[in-house]
């Protein structure tokens, strides 16, 4: 079985008002990680949180840093954690 565990990352740039956190639910999804994505205050950065296969959230990292198309990631900030299954599914917070 792969290792499970869990992340923080706080991406900063042009990620709201850009459908990113449309497009970060659907490619959580799509790896199979549950959890979630929300904009922090301030208008600059965008919060998620995420557990799942070790390997599918570093995939996500890789989407996270792109962005979508009409996105500017200025950097991700990311913490790592142990999986504590506390997540069903992954949602866009509010």
């Amino acid at each position: 079985m792969s290792e499970q565990a869990s992340l923080v990352a706080i991406v900063h740039g042009r990620v709201q008002g850009v459908f990113f956190r449309a497009f970060v639910k659907d490619h959580a999804k799509a790896l199979g990680l549950t959890g979630y994505v929300k904009n922090k205050s301030g208008g600059r950065s965008v919060e998620v949180r995420a557990e799942g296969e070790k390997e599918k959230l570093e995939e996500l990292l890789d989407y996270l840093r792109a962005g979508p198309s009409r996105s500017k990631v200025d950097r991700v900030d990311v913490e790592w954690s142990v999986f504590k299954g506390r997540f069903q599914g992954f949602s866009v917070n509010y």
